[in-house]
């Protein structure tokens, strides 16, 4: 699974490197945690223009009674996704690339639990796979949500989960962005592991451990 990542690069960078029109207003985030607003891209469908949004992390089915459910829905698998009453339109018609730049992963050690942050091997930004669903409260309230998608761990994350968030290569963004793309059987084989060797991996301070710290000291090597 994906439960907790990062996202410390600047707006202009994050800018440049999706090619979006205008600079978003993003402060650095080194501990994002389900139901917090996180940083999306998606193309119009009028436009076909990349653009950024705020979306709410954890998934809420259209036809949900409630928001409940959210807390379940942070995280879709590959091999189901299509098939899942919660996840099988969205990936025909709502897919999103999830901004990030880290993500954590944690190892028992005894009766501790020693947290680990993978980046790509550059330390540049990156996409995870993402879909994303417009929910409307019983008061009205309009609620934009999204799920990362997760597949096999590669032989980096493997020792510590046996799954990891989907990384989209960046040659992979347009076809998974493109709304007239509406098969999801064209979209599926994109789903797999990143790249082993494109990926590092570092222990790091139990701090991340806590969803309430966001500070750099989180990406900080173990005291």
């Amino acid at each position: 699974m994906c439960g907790r990542y990062t996202l410390t690069t600047s707006g202009q960078i994050i800018a440049e490197f999706f090619k979006l029109s205008e600079v978003p207003d993003i402060k650095p985030r080194y501990n994002i945690a389900p139901t917090q607003s996180v940083a999306t891209v998606t193309v119009s469908q009028k436009q076909m223009q990349r653009q950024f949004q705020f979306m709410r992390w954890g998934l809420i089915p259209s036809w949900a009674k409630d928001r409940k459910m959210a807390s379940k829905m942070i995280n879709a698998r590959s091999e189901t996704v299509a098939e899942k009453p919660a996840f099988r339109s969205a990936i025909k018609h709502r897919r999103c690339l999830i901004v990030a730049d880290g993500f954590y992963e944690w190892q028992q050690q005894g009766k501790n639990k020693q947290p680990y942050y993978f980046q790509t091997a550059d330390g540049e930004p990156f996409a995870f796979a993402g879909l994303w669903e417009n929910w409307e409260s019983p008061e009205k309230e309009n609620i934009v949500s999204c799920s990362i998608i997760t597949t096999a761990a590669n032989e980096t994350v493997e020792p510590l989960h046996d799954r990891m968030p989907v990384i989209l290569p960046d040659s992979d963004w347009e076809q998974w962005l493109d709304p007239a793309v509406k098969n999801a059987q064209e979209v599926l084989p994109l789903l797999k592991p990143y790249a082993s060797e494109a990926m590092k991996a570092k222990a790091v301070s139990v701090i991340v451990n806590s969803p309430s710290r966001d500070t750099p000291e989180c990406i900080s090597d173990p005291q």
